[in-house]
């Protein structure tokens, strides 16, 4: 069975499915890339927690930077954000964005807990 929440004519922000969860690109407010990286995951951490997950069951993630020279500075971010020895499958690469505004986008795919 499929679950979807949040759903518009467009998409849907979880979507669950054989006890994974997947959830739609998030982008956050401010004006760094370390600014919005920590709205962005604050964001994810809310749908992970909806969606019957959290940080330690995240499978993978997909991150869109629209600047590759802003990697280390939302690396650091990330990484603490990360709990140690729980590090997802992941990839980050250039992107152009939705709105100019927007430095990163951070698309996670996590298990359900049981």
């Amino acid at each position: 069975m499929i679950e979807r929440h949040h759903t518009s004519d467009r998409m849907s922000k979880i979507v669950k499915h054989n006890g994974v969860a997947y959830l739609c690109g998030q982008v956050g407010a401010g004006e760094t890339v370390a600014e919005q990286t920590a709205d962005c995951l604050a964001r994810v951490d809310a749908l992970l927690i909806e969606a019957g997950s959290d940080r330690e069951h995240i499978l993978q993630g997909v991150i869109w930077l629209a600047d590759m020279a802003d990697f280390v500075e939302m690396n650091a971010v990330w990484d603490a954000w990360v709990p140690q020895g729980h590090a997802p499958a992941r990839a980050c690469g250039e992107a152009k964005l939705a709105r100019d505004i927007l430095k990163v986008e951070i698309i996670v795919t996590a298990a359900i807990k049981d």
